[in-house]
């Protein structure tokens, strides 16, 4: 979707840059992470050394200080890449993970964790599921409690995207427990290895499958209170803050996920025998991917509006959610076609739109659900 508005030429270089590293370094090697159930470090730091995992930050940390058009762009490109477990782990890590700390951290915090998420070599996960609470917040049950200069944790986190090789996890605790729904919630930095800090287990999933993902246990685990991020209580307004951003790329990586998936899908009709002639003569089956091409298309715009007015600083939770539901439900619809009209190539493990059909059922779920979005607008009509 280039030649727009949106992008200037730095971000239409940036986008040729990461599909050539797609291209070269993700698309080869994506099978054999799969089956591996999860993408090598060094591509962490390969990524980190092209500046492509610090864009948004200040450049005193290795970032380049762009803005919400960047992650998009990422998000999109990565998302073309037909390896979407690939494309969670970076933006879980870009976009989900790491913004807590960008956006409430202090300078030591900063100084301290920053330059190694931004190369690579710490990479980082967002604890805030729970077995009995996803988008419902309010419902979280893990606790910290103050002990001196320290707080206690104890809870479980569930489907934590980078769990099992994460590096750093900004958890969520409830730390007031009087305090009403939402509120009383507060955000700590925990380091991988700190005692009593452990991978429940590594959960199995339909897709994403190269993405870890994890379940984490938190029994007794000390934490200073310099690793608190933002205010005591004020937890939940960080993280509504960020869903705003991750919700965003959501909608970009679903849009390049469904773009690819067509184009693959455009290739495979038209060279099909089939009744005399190949399937791209079918009326109903060039319509459909049409349709499907004008409706991608109309995402795309959708989700261009709203990461512009995520970076002019506009309130923007309406589109935001809109842009979650819209695109998220789409590319399930895409792919379901592009699968169909595979026929049985496309219920075949080493078709690319097969897997690209399990990856994209979790966009619907991930990130705020699509009932969860829609009464989001709802709330703002």
């Amino acid at each position: 979707m280039n030649n727009s508005l949106y992008f200037p030429e730095e971000l239409e270089m940036l986008r040729d840059q990461i599909r050539r590293f797609v291209e070269t370094e993700v698309v080869p090697n994506g099978d054999a992470w799969e089956e591996a159930g999860k993408v090598p470090r060094e591509l962490f730091t390969k990524m980190g050394a092209l500046g492509m995992l610090g864009m948004r930050y200040p450049e005193q940390y290795g970032g380049s200080g762009l803005d919400t058009m960047a992650s998009v762009v990422l998000g999109e490109e990565l998302g073309r890449c037909t390896f979407g477990g690939f494309t969670a782990g970076i933006m879980v890590h870009t976009d989900m993970a790491s913004p807590h700390l960008a956006n409430v951290g202090t300078p030591e915090q900063l100084e301290r964790w920053m330059p190694g998420i931004t190369s690579g070599e710490k990479v980082c996960a967002v604890a805030v599921t729970e077995p009995g609470a996803g988008s419902d917040v309010a419902g979280m049950r893990t606790r910290a409690v103050k002990d001196g200069n320290d707080w206690v944790i104890n809870g479980t986190k569930m489907f934590i995207t980078n769990g099992v090789y994460g590096d750093i996890f900004f958890v969520a605790a409830k730390t007031d427990t009087e305090a009403k729904g939402s509120r009383g919630v507060t955000i700590f930095a925990v380091e991988a290895g700190t005692p009593g800090f452990s991978v429940g287990k590594k959960l199995n999933k339909t897709g994403w499958l190269c993405s870890d993902t994890a379940e984490l246990i938190f029994e007794d685990v000390r934490v200073p209170a310099e690793n608190i991020l933002g205010e005591v209580n004020k937890g939940f307004y960080a993280i509504m803050q960020n869903f705003q951003n991750e919700r965003t790329v959501l909608g970009a990586m679903s849009m390049g996920e469904a773009s690819k998936a067509i184009e693959l899908t455009l290739e495979y009709v038209k060279n099909r025998p089939a009744f005399g002639g190949v399937l791209w003569d079918k009326q109903a089956i060039r319509q459909r991917l049409a349709e499907r091409s004008a409706q991608v298309a109309a995402g795309f715009q959708l989700t261009y509006n709203a990461a512009w007015m995520d970076a002019q600083g506009m309130d923007c939770v309406k589109e935001v959610s809109m842009v979650k539901a819209y695109c998220g439900d789409l590319v399930n619809k895409v792919l379901y076609d592009c699968v169909q009209f595979h026929g049985g190539a496309g219920y075949m493990r080493e078709t690319p739109v097969e897997r690209m059909s399990r990856d994209a059922r979790i966009q619907a779920i991930g990130g705020g659900a699509t009932e969860v979005m829609l009464e989001e607008i709802a709330k703002r009509l």
